[in-house]
């Protein structure tokens, strides 16, 4: 048997971050955090910005349910961002098209909870109706009622920034005082008709005809409607995610422009004028990071950095290994391994997309491309045991030609147990004590090859 070469990891092109800490947790334990995650649908998800962070950044724990790996999913579109630049304004911008899927959405989850028709449609136009948008110079300065409109001809592809002094939308009513647009406007949910207590002010009685409870939907994606006492509402309009999100909808309509000059007879010419709209989201999405059942178990038990809650109540060491291994028959072959490859400074992720078990990164995905496809094992002393995929010559080769097509490397990880070790014994994971680790490395043989190497020698 030819012994393996090691080959260095393929070093991707850009890199535009700088390397961290590989572990979430900082030697000295100045910036040590102890972060959440909650069991969801047999997943294990978190929701809090500041430890998908954490956890992200320092570490490369999971990955984002709406991105590609890291969790930086945005509803704004990013050429109407770079379009729009010059308006210095913190709120995501979308198109009017993507406005209405929102819509939508919000109406379809109004529709399960029994709402007529009437109902659905007022209450989405009072909650989606323009809003008075602000607008910040360069030195930071606020104009107030400036609205942001580009203008150009409808056969010309350049445009102008500009800014009108009228409003952006149809202004709200005169009674509303501008100190109720400016916390609306903030965020504060007890300015918002449909997440905030019920409004004193006879023309807003007609938006606090639906309890907030019925409109859970319109702070969460996918919330349902739920009884709750008056201190639970309060306590969730304290709460970020209650709070309304707005966007910055880009709407156009046609006008009509009278040349400067009198000698041309009064024609008008057509040109499309573009603006921003101040609109509240009436269906909010909500990136959240995704954990492997390895890697959360990898959190709690072997950094200690992580607390994960089923319903309100947090789960011991034991009740997760317990629980992993029931959703995941071979949880812990795989977590032995996770645990082994992850403690010898590589990143492991899940391998799902080449068949295997785990893919390896060196320092994270970010910096390099993955160096070996892993498929693990769990075998006695005398290298038997009921594989979990018994691997055919045929399989094996395939396997093995696809790993190499994609620049990595097929590795066996057999975990070796010793002969007198009981179920009783892998009941709590401090079995991973008499565990014992091989590598396979696979590679496939050429003969061609082979024979132009000996022939140079």
């Amino acid at each position: 048997m030819a012994a393996a070469a090691f080959h260095p990891p393929r070093r991707k092109r850009r890199v535009f971050e700088s390397y961290e800490s590989p572990f979430p947790v900082e030697v000295g334990g100045k910036d040590f955090r102890m972060c959440r995650a909650e069991i969801l649908l047999n997943n294990v998800i978190v929701t809090n910005p500041e430890d998908i962070k954490q956890l992200y950044n320092k570490g490369y724990f999971g990955k984002g349910i709406l991105s590609r790996s890291r969790p930086v999913y945005s509803i704004s579109d990013p050429s109407l961002v770079s379009k729009w630049q010059g308006a210095n304004i913190n709120m995501p911008i979308i198109t009017a098209k993507k406005y209405q899927y929102h819509v939508q959405w919000a109406k379809s989850v109004l529709q399960e909870q029994g709402l007529d028709g009437c109902s659905v449609t007022k209450i989405l136009e009072n909650y989606t109706k323009p809003l008075e948008l602000p607008l910040l110079e360069e030195d930071g300065a606020k104009q107030s009622g400036a609205s942001c409109n580009r203008m150009g001809p409808s056969t010309e592809n350049t445009e102008q920034l500009s800014a009108d002094t009228g409003n952006v939308v149809d202004p709200s009513p005169e009674d509303e005082d501008n100190g109720r647009k400016k916390a609306c406007l903030e965020g504060d949910p007890a300015f918002d008709p449909v997440c905030g207590p019920k409004q004193e002010q006879s023309d807003l009685k007609e938006k606090a005809e639906v309890s907030c409870q019925e409109h859970g939907f319109l702070a969460h994606c996918g919330c349902k409607a739920e009884e709750s006492t008056e201190q639970k509402s309060c306590a969730m309009m304290k709460s970020k995610e209650c709070a309304p999100e707005y966007v910055l909808v880009q709407e156009e309509e046609e006008c009509s422009v009278c040349p400067e000059d009198e000698t041309a007879h009064g024609q008008e010419s057509l040109v499309k004028k573009e603006k921003l709209v101040c609109r509240r989201n009436p269906f909010r999405i909500f990136e959240y990071l995704q954990l492997s059942l390895e890697e959360a178990f990898f959190l709690v038990y072997a950094l200690g950095c992580l607390s994960i809650y089923y319903g309100e109540e947090p789960l011991t060491i034991l009740k997760l290994w317990e629980v992993f291994s029931e959703v995941k028959p071979d949880f812990k072959t795989t977590y032995m391994a996770y645990h082994y490859f992850r403690s010898k400074g590589w990143v492991p992720k899940v391998g799902l997309k080449y068949g295997t078990d785990l893919l390896l990164y060196r320092k994270g995905p970010p910096f390099y491309h993955a160096s070996y496809s892993v498929i693990a094992e769990l075998v006695d002393d005398n290298f038997e045991g009921s594989l979990r995929r018994p691997l055919s010559w045929k399989t094996l080769s395939g396997l093995n030609r696809t790993t190499a097509n994609a620049s990595k490397e097929l590795m066996l990880c057999y975990l070796i147990k010793p002969s007198d070790m009981t179920e009783k014994d892998m009941s709590t994971p401090e079995c991973m004590k008499r565990i014992k680790v091989q590598e396979l490395i696979v590679t496939r043989w050429v003969s061609s090859r082979e024979r132009c190497e000996k022939e140079e020698l």
